[in-house]
């Protein structure tokens, strides 16, 4: 009789292991379905079957409890599968995202340690370019998604061949590390974001009850799930045991027919992919009935939006604002109305206050930087304590953004510190000019930012993106916009009308790209 997996969990002190909620969904509701993708429907025992083969497979080839796998695969089963193979067996997931380009791809590797990589055999150029780069990354344990070529291994022959019993109980603890979550970059060299297992339950319990999930909820998600806000919804479906309807990129009809035909309740989007769907004639309430939340995070998701969004599905509207490095405050659906403009309350167990530049607790109304702390808080970043003693002081982390609270304690955003416009001395914050922008009629999507300027020192620009068909003059575009600001200072210098902005793996603005850009003229 094979070892039972939850019972050797009682043998000793019971921890947070993120793992164990598969094999305890396979153990009681067997039959449900765990995971839509890819035309595939797996029930929870589908599943864990094939992730303790996943898990198998990499113990034999020799890997230990901490060693890092890394991946480099669009979303899919094979990546979800890594996942929790990684979560049973103690292994550290680095997951990648497919736009970085070799030589930044090398370079996370090698900060990360990782011995082990899984590609998609689309990417293989870029496994012969890494791999010739790093000495330590041996092409046996390059496995490649979709067929093998040269040295490197099918990954379904590997796994086919592995047991698909229980693997071994690790003896993993509350602290031990589940994955390594390289940051965004929007503002420079990425971070390596540790997230322990005890952080990644945290994840599932406290997101749960926050989106008011269940065992019977069917959760959609069309971003990449190598970005860390995909863990806010994912984390609490494995942790309710609820389905997982996961597409391989985001497309606003596919998500509109998807949510039709599975009875979707739960969907989480970034403000770029919101008005995609706001945009398409086929979003109606009629066809999105079944969503019982819609949740925006990422960026900020300007106030003309969010009304759209409310009118189409009343009470459904969430916003989440936080950093991977661990802090968020949620707008919950029932306040939306009464603080529109808000970015919600920290959640249970955490802790929030504004900070003038020398530390010092502001007063609700004044202006500083957003500072908390809670149970999801990182324990660091990977190798840089030089880094990380910057960024958590005394247990708080300090998140380098502006904002300020009501007398209710709701945290209001105001800009980025690192995305404030200083113009004449005077601080301009590029989102009071956005959400003045986003309300033209012909405007999609704006973006503000500072470009150096030989009398102000810097002075705004707004990048905009137009709605299909429109057409519009740049200098009367401009002239609309200043007209409707508030203060002189907020007058913007010129328009750059883009094609689309430049944009990470998770859907954010690359602002600090865009103003590169602008700054050359180009």
């Amino acid at each position: 009789m094979e070892p039972d997996p939850i019972a050797n969990l009682m043998d000793r002190n019971a921890t947070m292991q993120i793992g164990s909620l598969l094999s305890r969904h396979a153990r009681y509701r067997p039959h449900h379905t765990a995971l839509v993708c890819a035309g595939e429907r797996l029930s929870f025992a589908d599943l864990d079957l094939r992730v303790n083969r996943v898990a198998n497979a990499l113990l034999d080839e020799g890997l230990v409890k901490g060693e890092r796998v890394a991946t480099l695969l669009p979303n899919g089963i094979e990546l979800l599968s890594l996942y929790w193979a990684c979560a049973k067996s103690g292994l550290v997931v680095v997951p990648m995202s497919p736009l970085l380009l070799p030589p930044a791809l090398a370079g996370l590797l090698q900060d990360a340690g990782a011995r082990t990589l899984v590609a998609a055999a689309a990417y293989r150029d870029t496994v012969d370019a890494v791999a010739a780069e790093i000495d330590d990354l041996d092409p046996a344990r390059c496995w490649l998604v979709g067929g093998s070529d040269g040295p490197y291994p099918d990954f379904a022959t590997r796994t086919a061949a592995a047991a698909d019993s229980e693997p071994p109980d690790a003896l993993l603890e509350d602290g031990d590390v589940f994955n390594i979550v390289y940051s965004s970059g929007t503002t420079g060299q990425p971070k390596g974001i540790v997230h322990t297992h005890y952080v990644r339950a945290m994840y599932g319990t406290l997101f749960a009850q926050a989106w008011r999930m269940t065992p019977e909820s069917v959760v959609l998600h069309s971003g990449s799930i190598v970005f860390n806000g995909a863990f806010v919804t994912l984390m609490p479906t494995l942790f309710c045991g609820a389905t997982y309807v996961l597409h391989q990129a985001f497309d606003a009809s596919n998500l509109i027919e998807t949510v039709r035909r599975e009875g979707v309740t739960h969907v989480m989007l970034v403000p770029s992919q919101i008005i995609a769907l706001l945009d398409h004639p086929d979003a109606t309430a009629e066809a999105l009935g079944s969503l019982q939340m819609l949740m925006s995070l990422g960026a900020p998701l300007h106030l003309e939006h969010k009304q759209r969004l409310d009118r189409l599905l009343p009470g459904r509207f969430h916003e989440l604002y936080g950093l991977t490095e661990g802090f968020v405050t949620i707008l919950d659906r029932e306040d939306y109305s009464r603080k529109p403009d808000s970015v919600g309350v920290p959640p249970p167990f955490f802790d929030m206050k504004i900070v003038d530049p020398d530390g010092t607790a502001l007063p609700p109304g004044e202006v500083g930087e957003i500072c908390g702390r809670g149970p999801i808080l990182m324990p660091g970043y990977h190798g840089r304590p030089d880094l990380t003693a910057d960024a958590i002081r005394d247990g708080w982390l300090h998140t380098g953004d502006l904002g300020r609270i009501d007398e209710d304690g709701f945290l209001y955003l105001v800009d980025r510190q690192k995305d404030l416009i200083i113009s004449g001395g005077v601080n301009v914050y590029p989102r009071d000019i956005e959400e003045v922008a986003v309300q033209h009629p012909a405007v999609r999507e704006v973006a503000v930012f500072g470009v150096p300027d030989t009398r102000w020192g810097e002075t705004p620009v707004a990048a905009i993106l137009l709605r299909d068909g429109a057409t519009t003059d740049t200098d009367a575009l401009r002239d609309w916009i200043n007209d409707r600001v508030g203060a002189k200072f907020q007058r913007i210098s010129r328009v750059e009308l883009l094609d689309d902005f430049p944009r990470n793996v998770a859907g954010k603005t690359l602002k600090r790209v865009l103003r590169e850009h602008c700054a050359r003229g180009n």
